[in-house]
């Protein structure tokens, strides 16, 4: 069976053979969903390794995707193959276009046998970066010392490719942003908030590039807190997710939409007790798990509403009115050395080289989860409250501030929510 579906700005997705009206959502630059005719539809676009020095990757298709209708049943496989233009007189023909040639990060060898080496924390590149600029202090980590290069870039989710912002399509005027900003507190944090703490524990997701599922599992774990007053304080899995998944590359990488969103819909979570953490890719999923309830929600969005609508008044508002949201972000290597203050990427101050001019540190694609905002009383830079996974001794005891309003590492541009169900007790 064929079906001819039509997508277009800003997210609308029409089911061209009895025109019923539907949303689609990209998903960073890796797939699409689409929802319409009381069904889901989610595949990643297809490509495939051609050697260790390069993949090819087709933007006009799918690999096999997965359906199923609005209630989880019906399951079914689809692909999705872009068309040419509609010519009067004419029926759907399928695009003759050629794939994307793309070269793989760090493939030659000797860039490989760098990544091998112990990581070095740079006292050189840590000095410049505090003389540099007064907003935040940069320091080293002894941890990152137990790690090698390729470990300390993965942690950072180098495996996922460089951020693509989205294009901000349709962005809020000014007077709707300061309409929306006059309605709420002028700092907010969601562990202090009648006097109770409704964000769980800092946790460290170690050299597996799992910071998506630490990021999913903390908005998860935070918004069953919110909901229920602090009653349901569970710990989700992010092994469970790094191990099962298909709707992610385990300890290669994935994405909060997916998996607190997707993944959390149509197959549920479970706690930590149930499938804890080892922090590495493991040969076979453990679907049989004993006494373990799943955990569902009961729906999922890009703040804002699709992907690219997102705004710093957006992410307030509804930070303020639901609980902390995941965030995409762009790791530097001035990011990996924060230790307190503002953040901000200090653009002035280059990292020296590892060993003979090579410098593994390429803009990575992180997510975090921000709990909070707030405005520094002395100097009146705005921020956001931002919970990491690489352990409390890690920034401000594992969170750190990043300038708000700029859209500073993309932070403004990608958040992401959803609604969890809490159990019955």
């Amino acid at each position: 069976m064929v079906i001819p579906f039509t997508l277009s700005s800003y997210n609308t997705a029409v089911k061209e053979n009895d025109k019923q009206i539907g949303t689609f959502n990209l998903i960073y630059n890796q797939g699409f969903e689409v929802t319409v005719a009381y069904r889901k539809l989610f595949a990643f676009f297809e490509w495939k390794t051609m050697d260790k020095s390069q993949s090819i990757f087709w933007c006009n298709r799918t690999m096999y995707g997965w359906s199923h209708d609005l209630l989880g049943n019906d399951w079914a496989c689809f692909i999705a193959v872009k068309q040419a233009p509609k010519l009067p007189g004419q029926e759907f023909q399928m695009a003759n276009w050629k794939g994307n040639i793309v070269p793989n990060q760090y493939s030659s060898p000797e860039v490989e046998k760098v990544l091998q080496l112990p990581y070095k924390n740079d006292l050189k590149f840590i000095e410049k970066l505090n003389q540099a600029q007064n907003s935040w202090k940069a320091a080293s980590y002894p941890e990152l010392s137990t790690m090698t290069y390729e470990q300390v870039l993965r942690r950072s989710g180098y495996g996922n490719g460089r951020i693509v912002r989205p294009t901000h399509v349709k962005e809020l005027d000014a007077a709707k942003q300061a309409y929306i900003k006059a309605k709420l507190p002028e700092s907010f944090d969601w562990r202090k908030v009648n006097n109770q703490d409704f964000v769980s524990p800092v946790r460290n997701q170690g050299q597996c590039g799992s910071c998506y599922a630490f990021a999913s599992m903390g908005m998860l774990e935070a918004r069953v807190r919110i909901m229920t007053n602090n009653t349901q304080t569970p710990v989700f899995s992010p092994q469970e997710v790094v191990s099962c998944s298909q709707y992610a590359q385990g300890c290669e990488g994935g994405f909060p939409y997916l998996i607190a969103g997707k993944y959390a819909q149509d197959f549920g979570v479970v706690e930590e007790h149930c499938y804890p953490y080892e922090g590495k890719d493991t040969p076979t999923c453990s679907m049989a798990i004993k006494n373990c309830k799943r955990h569902y929600v009961e729906k999922y969005e890009y703040v804002g509403g699709y992907y690219g609508a997102c705004s710093e008044a957006k992410m307030m508002e509804d930070l303020v009115a639901y609980g902390p949201m995941a965030v995409a972000i762009e790791v530097y290597p001035d990011f990996q050395q924060y230790k307190s203050g503002i953040y901000h990427h200090v653009t002035s101050v280059d990292q020296s080289s590892v060993t003979e001019g090579f410098n593994p540190f390429e803009l990575t694609n992180h997510a975090v989860l921000v709990v909070g905002y707030g405005a520094d009383q002395k100097t009146g830079e705005k921020y956001w409250i931002v919970k990491n996974s690489w352990g409390e001794a890690w920034g401000e005891n594992g969170f750190v501030r990043i300038r708000r309003g700029t859209d500073e590492i993309a932070i403004e541009s990608l958040a992401q929510q959803s609604f969890p169900i809490p159990q019955l007790q």
